[in-house]
């Protein structure tokens, strides 16, 4: 009789986490299997009954084959794209912090408040209200340069300034992430370190370089590689803020604001091509995952705490 209740006791836990568990394989694991499993066949709109296993031809078309076109362009953006927006939002977000930091400052609180709304905002609602904003007859920005007696910007008509404007908009959104971050571990700083640079006469700017950069480095290092990762995957930036566009005019499987991730949903839902989406998909995963990986070693996540 014990030994049954025993074993119940050292059931009843799975139990409680069986549902978790059934939903994980079901909603997560299985198409995460299935889409391994399509990148090496020749899965599409033109096999799609009578698809067979091709072993590493998509990979090679992808990386080094018909499809190479696409791929490079588009990789070389989404890197640009991710340092831009990863290393301005840190840049802006350390700058502000650092201000609001300043103990003489007054309403401190009100400002940080103001400086936190593009963070509160729903992504979805943020991108769309900037499509709007940056429309190049009807947008707010144009009309305002229009005001000034300044040139409109074709903002979503031209490569350039398109991706000046997905640029501008994830810095946007990303840097009161930054900056509280960045408050954070400002406030987390020894006041004594500055109290002994004072009394050796050191200047602000030399206390800033000597003192709070490098106490800010080791803690907001790792943010700034899961920020990069988040960037470098942001299918909102290319997706709502232009939807890829301008188009290109060499391929139609990606425009020249499109990231690696908005490239495999186009393969995916208006090229039927699953089996070079799938296997994009899985260069991604390793590109993040690497990314995950030197984070997580950096932050110490899989070392026990004593």
């Amino acid at each position: 009789m014990k030994t049954n209740k025993t074993m119940r006791d050292k059931l009843r836990p799975y139990a409680y986490l069986s549902p978790a568990i059934l939903s994980m394989t079901v909603l997560s694991f299985a198409p995460i299997l299935y889409t391994i499993y399509i990148a090496f066949t020749n899965f599409n709109l033109y096999h799609f009954n009578n698809y067979q296993f091709v072993g590493f031809k998509n990979f090679i078309d992808i990386l080094s084959g018909p499809f190479k076109t696409v791929f490079a362009p588009v990789f070389v953006w989404t890197v640009i794209f991710a340092l831009s927006a990863t290393l301005l939002s840190y840049i802006i977000g350390l700058l502000l912090a650092v201000i609001l930091n300043n103990k003489n400052m007054w309403e401190t609180n009100l400002y940080r408040a103001i400086l936190i709304i593009p963070w509160g905002l729903p992504g979805t609602i943020a991108a769309l209200t900037w499509t709007g904003l940056l429309n190049q007859q009807y947008g707010g920005i144009n009309l305002i340069l229009q005001k000034l007696h300044l040139p409109m910007i074709p903002w979503l008509l031209d490569p350039f300034w398109a991706r000046v404007a997905i640029i501008i908009v994830s810095v946007w959104m990303g840097y009161p992430f930054m900056m509280n971050a960045s408050l954070g571990a400002l406030q987390a700083i020894p006041p004594e370190l500055y109290e002994v640079a004072d009394i050796d006469g050191a200047t602000w700017f030399q206390k800033f370089r000597m003192i709070t950069v490098p106490m800010l480095t080791s803690s907001t290092l790792p943010l700034i590689i899961s920020s990069f990762a988040y960037n470098f995957n942001n299918f909102g930036a290319a997706f709502l803020i232009t939807g890829g566009g301008p188009p290109r005019t060499d391929t139609s499987f990606a425009g020249h604001t499109d990231l690696l991730v908005s490239s495999a949903y186009k393969m995916t839902m208006q090229f039927n091509r699953y089996d070079l989406a799938a296997a994009l998909s899985i260069i991604i995963f390793l590109i993040i995952g690497t990314l995950s990986l030197i984070n997580m070693k950096m932050t110490h996540a899989f070392e026990e705490v004593d």
